[in-house]
C-alpha cells in the first residue's frame, strides 16, 4: 500500500486524523484541569494539568521529576520545568503545519521534534533545540515521496534513529551518531521487505523503542497481519517476527512496543475503529523480539502508547480506551480508568506524563505495582 506510486495516504498513517472527533469528544467529557501533583500513595490515577492549548498531542518524553516535553499538531511544543505546574508553549519557525507526532527530549534544555506527514509535501523533518526551545534547527528534511516518520529514538544524546513507513518496499530508517548534526539513511539491503500493505503507526510515539548496546524495535500493523522489527546493531541491519495480536485491516496491528532491556518486552495495539473493543490486542517477548506470545489477560480496547517505568517490570498503557497498566513484564494488564490518551512517558516510578486530544495533559499519582526488574 504505501509508496512512490500511491498517493494517498494510507490508513494506518491517517489513524490518529480520523480519531480526531472522537478523541476529542472524550476529551471535551472529563474533568476540567486540576493543579499540578506529584506522585504519592492511594490508588493510581491521572491528575489534569493546565496545557494552554488545544493541539492534539502525540508525544510527550520525561526527563525528571519536574522536567518533561510534548509536542502536537500545529506545531506545537510543550515545556514544563516545574513538574507540570505550569506549562510552556514554544515556537518552531516554519513548522505551524506540521504534525509533530513524537518528541524525544534529553534535558530540560535539549530535545527533537520529528513531523508526520508526506515527504513530498515538505511535512517530515527533524528539529532540534539546545536552548530550552527558544530557537529549533532544522536538522533533517526530505521530499522522496512514500517517506512519512511514525517515531524517533536515541540511546544517549548522541545517538538516534527515526523510522518511516516504507519506500519501494521497504521501511526507511535514519540514524545519527553525533546528535543529530548528520542523519544517514539505513541501506535499504539490511531492511526485510515490508508486507502489502504494511505500515508504522504514528500515533503515540512508541511504535519505535530502545534498549541499551543498540537494540532498537518498532511495531507495524496493516492488511498482512501485525509485526515487529528488531536491531541489535544501532539500526543497522533489522529482523523481523510476527506478532499475534489482531491485525489483518489497515486500522489494526502493534501500535506500541516496549522493552525493559534485551530481552524482555511487550507489543500492544488493537485497532483504532474499535477503541474500546477487542482483546488480542497484546504480547510478549523474552528473546529480543524474535518470538512471541499473546497475552493472557489483557484490557480490552486499543493501545496507541506504551512504557515500562524504569527499573521495573510494570508497563503501563493509554489509548482512547483509557489507560491500563501490567506488573509482570505484559503478561496481564488491569485498568486504571478510561479517560483517552495518546502517549505516555515515565521519568521513574513517581514521574510520569499522558497526554491526549485537546491538549490534554496528566501527571501520573498513586502507587503501582512495580516490581524491581531482574
Amino acid at each position: 500500500m504505501p509508496g512512490p506510486s500511491v498517493r494517498a495516504l494510507p490508513a494506518p498513517r491517517r489513524a490518529p486524523a480520523l480519531l480526531g472527533a472522537v478523541a476529542l469528544a472524550a476529551a471535551c467529557a472529563t474533568a476540567p484541569a486540576t493543579p499540578a501533583s506529584t506522585a504519592s500513595g492511594g490508588p493510581p490515577r491521572w491528575v489534569e494539568q493546565p496545557s494552554g492549548t488545544r493541539a492534539s498531542l502525540r508525544g510527550v518524553s520525561a526527563v525528571s521529576d519536574r522536567v518533561a516535553w510534548a509536542s502536537g499538531s500545529a506545531g506545537t511544543v510543550l515545556r514544563t520545568t516545574d513538574g507540570g505546574a505550569t506549562w510552556r508553549r514554544d515556537s518552531v519557525p516554519g513548522a505551524g503545519a506540521l504534525d509533530f507526532r513524537d518528541v524525544h527530549a534529553v534535558s530540560a534544555d535539549v530535545a527533537y521534534v520529528v513531523s508526520a506527514g508526506e515527504a513530498e509535501k515538505g511535512l517530515a523533518r527533524i528539529y532540534q533545540t539546545q536552548n530550552a526551545g527558544r530557537s529549533w534547527t532544522l536538522q533533517y528534511a526530505d521530499s522522496t515521496p512514500g517517506m512519512f516518520f511514525d517515531a524517533i529514538a536515541f540511546w544517549d544524546a548522541e545517538h538516534g534513529i527515526a523510522v518511516s513507513d516504507p519506500v519501494d518496499g521497504r521501511f526507511v530508517v535514519v540514524r545519527t551518531d553525533d546528535g543529530g548534526r548528520r542523519w544517514t539513511r539505513v541501506p535499504p539491503a539490511g531492511i526485510p521487505l515490508a508486507q502489502a500493505g504494511e505500515a508504522a503507526f504514528a500515533a503515540g510515539g512508541t511504535c519505535l523503542t530502545v534498549a541499551p548496546d543498540g537494540h532498537a524495535w518498532f511495531g507495524t500493523g496493516g492488511t498482512s497481519g501485525a509485526r515487529v522489527y528488531h536491531s541489535a546493531d544501532g539500526g543497522r541491519t533489522w529482523s523481523v517476527a510476527a506478532v499475534p495480536v489482531d491485525a489483518g485491516t489497515a486500522s489494526s496491528g502493534v501500535f506500541a512496543v516496549a522493552f525493559r532491556d534485551a530481552t524482555h518486552g511487550a507489543a500492544l495495539g488493537g485497532d483504532y475503529t474499535r477503541a474500546r473493543e477487542g482483546e488480542r490486542n497484546a504480547a510478549v517477548s523474552t528473546d529480543s523480539g524474535r518470538t512471541w506470545t499473546r497475552a493472557s489477560r489483557t484490557a480490552p480496547g486499543y493501545w496507541s502508547g506504551a512504557v515500562y517505568v524504569p527499573g521495573s517490570t510494570t508497563i503501563v498503557a493509554v489509548g482512547l480506551a483509557g489507560s491500563t497498566y501490567s506488573a509482570d513484564d505484559g503478561r496481564t494488564y488491569t485498568m486504571i480508568d478510561t479517560t483517552g490518551f495518546h502517549a505516555v512517558s515515565f521519568a521513574s516510578r513517581d514521574a510520569g506524563w499522558a497526554v491526549g486530544a485537546g491538549g490534554r495533559v496528566a501527571r501520573f499519582t498513586g502507587t503501582l505495582p512495580t516490581p524491581a526488574a531482574r
